[in-house]
């Protein structure tokens, strides 16, 4: 049995890492497409123009791949998660079904009058299917994240006597305290995703000499969005969602920051630091006192209970992976602020297209925007467990007893295969495309 959820959690962790590589980038590059357009409106450079045009051919691209990824994603709950379907499916089949049949269609619908109407339907009109298509991923977000959020923090329910779950209160799903947080951090994060991917491309054609009028506006747009975008995860929505945590899931949050050990009267906060499970310690660990009390309850001196308060059967079943999630999260979240806050310096004092060390950092910074929000899925997964829907049904509960293990094995497998060579496919994709570069004479 151990064998068989270990397999299945890690089908469902491979299949939805690789997808969400996709949505990460389409959220918040809709809304710079959004901007492009609307700059194209009101000024009339046809530079912005063939901007939006461009970033719409990495979108389309990026969304096929996320619609071919994640249909595998979604069957999985009717093959390895069968029970946690039948039982939950009374509420989770509400948002997921509304972003199917809403969301989606809305996107894909508009995204091809996007690509293909402008001639027809005119500036104004052209502007608002992009609009739209803004609108569709980011209500896609929206109701894939009101899904976890109810299995973060169940509310508006009701269990039969079957063991089934169904709402008696729909309200109450979208008014979930867990939503808001969760929704603005994530698109947030997605925002810093496409900004970092903006800038990393135009300081590219930057020190390659090439589309260089572009390349900077590329970036600039890039920098300004990103610094926003970066600051806007760390506060306030990256502190209501960690207050949350505190609030609704407080084992969570002490596996989170490594505290064992209740700490009364002011605790401090972990800067770096090695879990040590079997110790129940933090090795090697650097630390600044007090500042996890303020952050947390604007004190000082505020109590944070340990692990220590906790009945270990209640403990995130991957404490050590959990922490390094969160940090990894972190850290590169506080480098981010850092490198766009010194890019909009150079930026400012008119020397950021010409120091060559600033570009190249932000074309190498590329992957960390995406290695930061997978992190920050996992941090939010693996401080779940033991549960699927906290503190009401386990992993295990919601198991298909009927798969094996080795077919799930064997299907993982084939999907590792199948995703590299798609992985490869789309980066040689992508890189046609940014390689053509958005020329005015070729479009």
């Amino acid at each position: 049995m151990e064998d068989m959820i270990f397999y299945d959690r890690m089908q469902f962790a491979f299949t939805i890492t690789f997808h969400y590589l996709f949505p990460q980038l389409t959220m918040g590059l809709s809304l710079l497409i959004v901007y492009f357009k609307w700059q194209y409106l009101r000024t009339q450079k046809e530079s912005f123009n063939h901007a939006a045009k461009f970033w719409m051919k990495i979108f389309s691209l990026n969304f096929v791949m996320g619609v071919v990824t994640g249909i595998p994603m979604e069957f999985q709950f009717g093959t390895n998660w069968a029970k946690f379907s039948e039982l939950t499916g009374g509420v989770i089949g509400q948002t997921l079904a509304m972003e199917g049949m809403f969301s989606f269609f809305l996107e894909s619908s508009f995204l091809g009058l996007f690509l293909f109407g402008e001639k027809l339907l005119g500036q104004k009109l052209h502007f608002l299917t992009g609009f739209l298509v803004f609108l569709g991923s980011w209500a896609s977000g929206y109701l894939i994240i009101a899904t976890h959020s109810w299995m973060q923090h169940p509310v508006g329910y009701e269990i039969l006597e079957n063991g089934k779950f169904v709402l008696n209160n729909f309200g109450a799903l979208f008014s979930n305290p867990w939503l808001i947080p969760s929704f603005l951090h994530n698109q947030a994060a997605s925002l810093v995703t496409s900004s970092f991917v903006m800038a990393a491309v135009g300081a590219f054609y930057i020190l390659n000499k090439k589309e260089a009028e572009f390349g900077k506006l590329f970036v600039k747009t890039g920098v300004y969005f990103g610094l926003a975008a970066s600051l806007f995860v760390a506060f306030p929505s990256g502190d209501m969602l960690a207050k949350n945590v505190v609030k609704y899931q407080p084992v969570t949050f002490a596996a989170m920051e490594g505290i064992f050990e209740t700490e009364k009267g002011g605790a401090e906060i972990v800067l770096i630091g090695q879990p040590n499970i079997l110790e129940k310690k933090l090795d090697n660990k650097i630390a600044v006192p007090g500042v996890l009390s303020f952050l947390t309850h604007q004190r000082w001196n505020a109590t944070i209970y340990g692990l220590n308060e906790f009945d270990e059967k209640l403990y995130p079943t991957n404490i050590a992976g959990l922490y390094y999630a969160y940090h990894i999260m972190v850290g590169l979240g506080t480098i981010f602020i850092g490198l766009m806050g010194l890019s909009l310096f150079f930026l400012i004092r008119k020397k950021l297209f010409s120091t060559e060390w600033i570009l190249w950092s932000l074309v190498f910074a590329l992957p960390f925007p995406y290695i930061a929000n997978i992190s920050g899925w996992y941090t939010a997964e693996l401080g779940r467990q033991p549960w699927l829907v906290y503190n009401l049904l386990r992993t295990v509960e919601g198991a298909s007893p009927t798969v094996s293990s080795g077919n799930t094995l064997f299907t993982l497998l084939g999907f590792i295969g199948l995703y590299f060579l798609l992985g490869m496919l789309f980066l040689l994709l992508a890189g046609k495309i940014i390689k053509h570069g958005p020329n005015p004479q070729i479009d």
